[in-house]
C-alpha cells in the first residue's frame, strides 16, 4: 500500500493538471454550423462570417455561416432549435427575434426558453434619431416642444410593426409624453427613403445605416438611443442625457444554442468570442461597421434576455401593438 500510494498520487496530479486542457478541447471538436437567419451582408452574417473565420483559423475546424432567411428569421431559428445540442450548430441572431417577438408573436414554431440557452452577446450597436433637415428641431428638447405643440402631425417611419426600430418609437413617444404617429413599412429601405424625401418627420435607424445620409447632410441626427455616446458618433448626445432618461436602446447581436447543449461546451463558445472579439484586427472591424464588442458570459446574457424581454412586453402592452 505504502509502495502504490505515491504512484496514485502522481496519478491524480496528472488528472488535474490536465482538466483545464480537456475543457479548452472541448470545442470545437468537428466541423461547425454557425446559422444566420438572414441574408448576407447585414451585422448578423458579418460578424458570423468574422467569428468563423477566427475559429478556423485557431482550431483548424471549418465553420460554414450557413445563411436560412425567411418568416422574418424565424425559418433559420426554428432550424437550429431542432439541431442537434452538441455544439455543431449554433445560431447567430439579433435581439428583437428574441426579446421582442417572445411577446409579439404567438405562433411561432419554437420556444426561446424550452428550445434554446443562451451563449453570449457579441456586440450592440446603437441606434440613432434622425430627422428630416426641413423639420425645425435641433435637439430632443425642441422636438419634444414641435411634437407638443401639434399632436399627431409629425410621423415615424420604422421597417415593419413590432420591430425594434417602432418599439424605440414607442417608448421614446411614452417616454417624452407625446403623441406622435407610427407609420410602418416593409423594411428599413423604403423608410429611409421616405424620410429623404420628407414624407416622414423622423426615424430610429442603425448608426451604421444613418450616418452616411446625415454626413451627406441628407438628414440631421439628433441623439443616439444607447445609455452612452457612440464611439462612432462621439458629437452626439444620447435621448438620455437630452432629458429623456427612460429612453436606452441598443441593438445587438447573439449566439445561442439548441436547449441541452452541455454547459461546457456552452462555456467554451463563450470563452472563444471573448478570446476573439479581444483581437485588435478584429476591434477595429468592428468599429468600421458601427459595433461595440460584448462577449458576456452565459448566466449574465441570460439575466440581460429576461429583463429586455420583460421591458420589451411592457411597452407593446402599453402600446397595444399586434403583429401584422
Amino acid at each position: 500500500m505504502h509502495v502504490l500510494r505515491p504512484v496514485l498520487l502522481l496519478c491524480c496530479a496528472a488528472l488535474l493538471c490536465a482538466a483545464p486542457l480537456s475543457h479548452a478541447q472541448v470545442w470545437p471538436a468537428r466541423p461547425i454550423r454557425f446559422v444566420a437567419p438572414f441574408p448576407p451582408g447585414g451585422p448578423v452574417d458579418v460578424l458570423a462570417r468574422l467569428i468563423a473565420q477566427k475559429v478556423t483559423e485557431k482550431s483548424g475546424q471549418p465553420v460554414v455561416v450557413e445563411n436560412r432567411p425567411g418568416a422574418a428569421g424565424n425559418l433559420g431559428i426554428d432550424i437550429v432549435a431542432k439541431a442537434a445540442p452538441d455544439g455543431s450548430t449554433l445560431l447567430h441572431v439579433p435581439a428583437g427575434n428574441i426579446t421582442i417577438n417572445a411577446t409579439l408573436i404567438r405562433d411561432m414554431p419554437f420556444n426561446w426558453d424550452r428550445d434554446f440557452v443562451p451563449v453570449t452577446m457579441i456586440a450592440t450597436a446603437p441606434n440613432l434619431l434622425a430627422v428630416h433637415p426641413a423639420v425645425a428641431a435641433r435637439t430632443i428638447p425642441e422636438l419634444v416642444a414641435l411634437a407638443k405643440a401639434s399632436p399627431g402631425k409629425l410621423t415615424y417611419g420604422s421597417p415593419g410593426i413590432g420591430s425594434g426600430l417602432h418599439l424605440s418609437g414607442e417608448l421614446f413617444r411614452r417616454e417624452a409624453g407625446i403623441d406622435i404617429v407610427h407609420v410602418p413599412y416593409k423594411g428599413t429601405t423604403q423608410a429611409m427613403n421616405d424620410l429623404l424625401g420628407g414624407q416622414l418627420t423622423m426615424m430610429f435607424g442603425a448608426l451604421p445605416t444613418v450616418m452616411p445620409q446625415v454626413k451627406a447632410g441628407k438628414l440631421r441626427a439628433l441623439a443616439v438611443t444607447s445609455a452612452q455616446r457612440a464611439v462612432a458618433a462621439p458629437d452626439l448626445p444620447t435621448i438620455a442625457e437630452s432629458g429623456l432618461p427612460g429612453v436606452d436602446v441598443s441593438s445587438w447581436y447573439a449566439i445561442m444554442a439548441p436547449a441541452k447543449t452541455p454547459p461546457d461546451i456552452v462555456s467554451a463558445v463563450a470563452d472563444e468570442v471573448r478570446r476573439i472579439l479581444a483581437l485588435p484586427e478584429v476591434r477595429q472591424t468592428l468599429d468600421a461597421q458601427g459595433l461595440a464588442p460584448v462577449g458576456m458570459r452565459p448566466a449574465e446574457f441570460a439575466a440581460h434576455i429576461r429583463r429586455e424581454t420583460a421591458a420589451w412586453a411592457r411597452v407593446i402592452r402599453e402600446a397595444n401593438i399586434k403583429p401584422e
